[in-house]
Formats: structure tokens, C-alpha cells, sequence
């Protein structure tokens, strides 16, 4: 009994249960939706019990906004590296580009991400949720272009805005693109998206 507390206490396993819980959830919400996938079909991709499931989760809209809180994690973790890295501004975030065009065209993330997206319409927990993160996402691509090593630092709040705006619809619209596009490579994306990027990130008069 002791070795079995143990096992349900520990910190570790749990998380790791947790996270094999969310990665079972989410491969099911990319084959079947959101609504299309029960607990039973997400404990049985996770080979575990419902009622295990209901231990670290309780309910199914509680997994799919820890699937946000975790995509906001990796998110936070990217803009630190932005921030800690040293060197010029627009160098580090146009070298950023490779990474952002893998995650925005990996089928298997987008047909999630598309699913959730859908699931705002219906579930005012979730819209909130994915606001409250596109949010944070904005407010810490607005720090590092106020920051001292932006060439855009200057500019009008209003001004700002419109670009980060700019900047997040070119890089969420490759989910589309690629959904629409299966045969569309990052090759092609980058030819076209670091220059238009870059014309984003410095003042207009200097981007000509």
C-alpha cells in the first residue's frame, strides 16, 4: 500500500501520465475532432482506464485547454530564447523563421490546431483560452519590438500593433496554406516570407 501511495504521489509519473494523456487526446482530435473523440476512444489510444484518465483530468474540455496551457509553454519558451539571445534583433528573428515554418506547416499540428480553432465557436472556455494565449503571444512579440535592440522601437503604438498584426497572420495563415497546399515546402515559403518579414521589422524607409 505504502509503494502504491508512493507511485500516485509522485510527481514525476504523474506528469508523465498527464503528458501521455494529452499526446493520446490529441493524435484522437486530429483523426476524429474534438466531438467525434469520447473519453473512451482518448483511453484507449492512451492505454489506460477512463477512470485513470479522471485522476489527472476531469473532463475532456479540461484536457484540451491543458493542450493549450502546453503549446503556450513551448511559446513562452521560444520568446525567451528570442530575448536571451545576444545580437542583432532582426538577424534572430528572421533565423527564427525555419523553426516557426516547420511548426505552422506540420500537418499533424495543424489539423489540431484547425480543430481547435473550430471548437471557439461552440465553447466559450476554450475561445477565452486561446485569446488569453494569442494575447500572450502578442504582448511578448511587442516587447522585444520595443525593446532596445529593435530598429522599430520608435514607431507609434498604433503602428506596432499593425505590424505584429501583419506579422501572426502570415505565419497562421501557413497552416491554411498548407492544408490546402499539401505539396507546399518550406523552400518555397522562405523565399518569399524573410523578406517580407524583414520589411516588417525595420523602418519602411530603410526596407526598400
Amino acid at each position: 500500500m505504502k509503494e502504491k501511495s508512493k507511485r500516485q504521489t509522485d510527481p514525476a509519473l504523474a506528469q508523465a501520465r498527464r503528458d501521455q494523456v494529452l499526446c493520446a487526446a490529441a493524435d484522437c482530435f486530429r483523426r476524429k475532432g474534438y466531438h467525434g473523440a469520447g473519453m473512451a476512444e482518448i483511453s484507449k489510444t492512451a492505454g489506460m482506464s477512463a477512470g485513470h484518465i479522471y485522476n489527472y483530468f476531469a473532463s475532456k474540455e479540461a484536457i484540451i485547454e491543458s493542450i493549450i496551457e502546453r503549446d503556450m509553454e513551448k511559446m513562452f519558451s521560444i520568446f525567451q530564447e528570442f530575448e536571451d539571445q545576444p545580437g542583432d534583433l532582426v538577424t534572430i528573428l528572421l533565423d527564427g523563421l525555419d523553426h516557426a515554418v516547420d511548426h505552422h506547416t506540420d500537418v499533424n499540428q495543424g489539423a489540431l490546431d484547425l480543430e481547435m480553432f473550430a471548437e471557439t465557436a461552440r465553447n466559450d472556455k476554450v475561445a477565452a483560452q486561446l485569446r488569453k494565449s494569442d494575447c500572450y503571444a502578442r504582448q511578448k512579440m511587442r516587447d522585444l519590438l520595443l525593446s532596445e535592440r529593435s530598429l522599430i522601437k520608435d514607431l507609434s503604438a498604433i503602428e506596432i500593433e499593425s505590424r505584429i498584426e501583419v506579422m501572426f497572420a502570415m505565419m497562421g495563415g501557413l497552416t491554411l496554406r498548407k492544408t490546402l497546399n499539401p505539396t507546399l515546402d518550406k523552400a518555397t515559403i522562405l523565399l518569399a516570407l524573410r523578406p517580407a518579414m524583414r520589411v516588417l521589422l525595420v523602418p519602411f524607409s530603410d526596407s526598400k
